[in-house]
């Protein structure tokens, strides 16, 4: 264990020491080390291939000699001289200095020699053993003899008749074999070093066009800036997205992926009408700033191209959620509508209280008794819950907008007798949808105009339910009824939040199970109605 821990420490040190250097010169080390080892591999497999081809050309030399000479006519002759050697040595010296062998031997049955490069052997016993002529067979191999050690080649010399007469051994030494290899390695090495240098100058020019790519920027400072980049996109409120010039996402930050209700490994990579709501892709095509609908959340898109070095190279969208926004205002202006609608009915209560006090005054007992009883039944909401709306953000809400009607002038009534069963959504959803819609009718309807909403169920046996808001106003054009619905398309005129109210309405709607559709009134103008699911009976008995 402790060795282990010293050898890693031993190890660590130089790891420490590369990560220290700078860029430029960890690229030139590193891709010089794995050139040198490529380069070594090299060379000793280049050695291991030139020894092999050394010894196969050195054995073809040798046994095509020792055939040769096995196979002379003159030598084979001379076999049955008195003198063998006389025209032997000559044929095999000569043969030996044409073929650049170290010597070429021919010995008789006995192994006695009748050549050989040192004469004074001749006519002595060979100091090896004669193979060739126990087996009849040629014999390769490394022996060691009066010349050293060699590599030799033994062949049988026949007779007339097919029997053994001799054997001519031909051989190289190993020594000789060495130094051809040696000089070979060299060759090799010169050639591997200009390799190298050249390999270097080029590792040293890679790692220049590298470090100019990425600006003269080490690799810690690249963490770091990747690092403060993640957690500046993902850390700020606003969504943003960056789509390459092929059409996909390249980037989306935490907040883009919560306002348009993606998942960031999953948007990553993907294109953009795959993931992207068609009013927020739509803004990649369109420079600037306008206000669009993901889902059910309003939103601000700001689009920008992305220009580098001058050519567009896709885009960026910058989102922010006006939703909260949009509620608050709404809400703020449900305030004001109550609150005036509170005044105009403290005004009309005190012009009530005048009337009594004059009718008491005349002695009009009985006319003012029936005046309190008329107009002091409740109020919007008692009388909107009376009529069927049993829920309390619906009836708040029908007490600012028929406080607002009074204010325009508009003649506003609900009827909601037909709501059997309450609707299957919650207030939010409610409000949304009638708040939109009565809005609409009464900027449409104008002054001394009628709005009409009501609310109705189709009983126990139908699952559905029905909101239908009409006016007298100047209606909505056959051609229109569907693009009144888009995002943008609005018929009053430039302002805050225009043109998205409709397409709003018909997303709750759809998400709900329902939908919405327009056609004419017979009060003269645009009926709007929404047909949604409704709770069951059980389930309203049920519900608190």
């Amino acid at each position: 264990m402790a060795r282990a821990t010293a050898l890693r420490g031993r190890l660590a040190r130089p790891v420490a020491l590369l990560r220290a250097m700078p860029l430029r010169r960890q690229l030139v080390l590193l891709q010089s080390a794995i050139m040198l080892v490529v380069i070594l591999g090299a060379g000793v497999a280049a050695v291991v291939i030139q020894e092999r081809q050394l010894r196969e050309a050195a054995y073809d030399r040798m046994i095509g000699v020792a055939y040769s000479v096995a196979q002379l006519p003159a030598v084979l002759e001379a076999f049955d001289d008195p003198e063998p050697s006389i025209t032997i040595q000559p044929i095999a010296e000569l043969i030996r200095q044409a073929s650049d062998v170290t010597f070429v031997v021919v010995t008789d049955r006995d192994g006695v020699r009748f050549s050989h490069p040192d004469t004074d052997l001749i006519g002595q016993v060979v100091s090896t053993d004669p193979t060739a002529l126990r087996t009849g067979e040629v014999w390769v191999g490394t022996q060691t003899s009066n010349l050293g050690e060699s590599w030799r080649v033994k062949v049988p010399v026949f007779g007339a008749d097919g029997d053994i007469i001799g054997q001519v051994s031909v051989g190289i030494l190993e020594s000789d074999l060495r130094a051809d290899l040696v000089g070979s390695i060299w060759s090799l090495s010169g050639l591997l070093a200009v390799a190298a240098i050249i390999g270097v100058l080029l590792a040293t020019w890679a790692a220049n066009v590298v470090r100019r790519r990425i600006h003269g920027v080490e690799p810690d400072e690249i963490k770091a800036m990747l690092e403060t980049r993640d957690a500046t996109l993902h850390g700020i409120r606003e969504g943003i997205v960056v789509v390459g010039d092929d059409g996909r996402i390249a980037l989306c930050n935490d907040a883009a992926a919560r306002l348009l209700d993606v998942d960031v490994a999953d948007a990553v990579g993907e294109r953009i009408e795959h993931v992207l709501d068609a009013d927020v892709a739509s803004m990649l095509a369109d420079d600037g700033q306008r206000l669009v609908l993901a889902g059910e959340r309003v939103l601000v898109a700001h689009a920008d191209p992305v220009v580098v070095h001058g050519r567009t190279a896709g885009s960026v969208v910058i989102l922010v959620d006006r939703t909260e926004t949009d509620e608050a205002l709404r809400a703020l202006a449900g305030a004001q509508s109550a609150a005036e609608g509170l005044r105009a009915q403290r005004h009309e209560f005190a012009n009530t209280l005048h009337t009594i006090g004059g009718l008491i005054e005349l002695g009009e007992a009985d006319a003012a008794l029936a005046m309190v009883r008329r107009e002091g039944v409740g109020g919007a909401i008692s009388d909107a819950q009376d009529s069927g709306i049993h829920d309390l953000e619906l009836a708040a809400l029908v007490l600012a907008k028929r406080a607002r009607a009074r204010e325009l002038g508009v003649r506003l009534t609900i009827d909601a007798s037909g709501l059997a069963v309450p609707f299957d959504a919650d207030g939010a959803d409610l409000v949304t949808i009638v708040g939109n819609l009565v809005d609409n009718a009464l900027e449409a309807a104008g002054v001394q105009g009628r709005v009409r909403v009501t609310l109705a169920s189709g009983g126990d046996a139908a699952a559905t339910g029905s909101i239908v808001v009409e006016d007298d106003g100047q209606g909505v054009p056959a051609k229109d009824r569907e693009a009144i619905f888009e995002l943008g398309r609005s018929s009053k005129g430039e302002g805050r939040a225009r043109g998205y109210g409709l397409t709003l309405v018909r997303r709750v709607a759809r998400r709900l199970g329902g939908d919405v559709r327009v056609d004419d009134s017979d009060l003269g103008g645009a009926r709007m109605t929404v047909v949604m699911p409704v709770r069951t009976r059980a389930a309203a008995e049920i519900a608190p």
